[in-house]
């Protein structure tokens, strides 16, 4: 009886964990899915040509992984303080500043790569991008709801 019971609380472990990674796998998926649609949406927005667009694409690419990291590591901040029970007031401070200065953050990180982006996009193309992902961001939020 308990060999059974042993073997039936592995094979729950082991289905939990292999749900576990499903599920993020399946997040993965979505998020790579979300950011080829909006690479897509950019390129058409902006009618950028195919030679552009391979210049563009490793540039904001590597632009959305610096951005992600600042909002990630000020999100990570902010849960762990938030779940320690014990957090003195300087944490508190700590994680508020953080996350007060994500946007000064993004926004260094947005105009370094500008000036990389502008060697590849015109004048027009650089004012259309803007546009573009502010009209993305809206279209999304828009259809969650």
């Amino acid at each position: 009886m308990r060999k059974y019971f042993k073997i039936a609380l592995l094979l729950l472990m082991f289905t939990s964990c292999v749900g576990t990674s499903f599920a993020a796998d399946k997040q993965r998926q979505w998020t790579k899915e979300m950011l080829d649609y909006k690479h897509e949406y950019l390129v058409k927005e902006t009618g950028m040509t195919q030679a552009q667009r391979d210049k563009f694409m490793p540039i904001y690419e590597a632009m959305e992984k610096e951005i992600f990291a600042v909002y990630r590591n000020s999100r990570d901040k902010a849960k762990k303080v938030e779940s320690n029970r014990k957090a003195s007031d300087d944490d508190y401070y700590s994680a508020a500043k953080d996350m007060a200065e994500v946007k000064y953050k993004v926004g260094e990180i947005e105009s370094r790569y500008f000036n990389q982006l502008a060697k590849v996009l015109s004048k027009k193309q650089l004012f259309l991008l803007k546009k573009a992902e502010t009209k993305f961001t809206r279209d999304m939020v828009g259809k969650k709801k």
